[in-house]
């Protein structure tokens, strides 16, 4: 039970720290978008975006996996509906963190055509996706 204790906290750790660059690199997007190609305040932006997700997200998110997927095995809970639930919005999560990473690409590339308000927008996703994780993991409702 100490090992499983231990994975827990881990995974809670790794969850924290995903979550919180899945909702500072829109709010980062939000500002890159605000200021002109190539300018030095953009590429402050890329190097911040770039460190954001090489070394706290994509270390986060896979740690995420492996302690979540470790947790649910050795509670045996891949029979619970919530689980599943869970899981279907952990890899919408997952997905969500892909079109970031592809967005941060344009960026760099000069290719990105979406505005500000677009990026406040989806600001609000990864908030979202959170809630409903949590509500299923401590309500486990099915």
């Amino acid at each position: 039970m100490t090992a499983y204790l231990w994975i827990k906290a881990a995974h809670i750790l790794a969850v924290i720290s995903w979550m919180a660059g899945m909702l500072y690199l829109p709010r980062l997007f939000v500002y890159h978008a605000g200021v002109a190609q190539g300018s030095e305040m953009a590429l402050t932006f890329e190097i911040m975006e770039r460190r954001l997700m090489r070394f706290i997200m994509l270390p986060a998110m896979i740690v995420t996996w492996i302690t979540g997927l470790t947790l649910a095995v050795e509670g045996g809970f891949f029979q619970a509906g919530w689980l599943h639930g869970k899981l279907a919005l952990v890899i919408l999560m997952s997905a969500l963190h892909g079109y970031f990473s592809v967005t941060r690409k344009k960026f760099v590339a000069g290719t990105n055509e979406r505005k500000a308000r677009y990026f406040r927008v989806m600001n609000e996703v990864p908030t979202l996706l959170l809630i409903g994780i949590v509500i299923l993991v401590v309500l486990k409702p099915v």
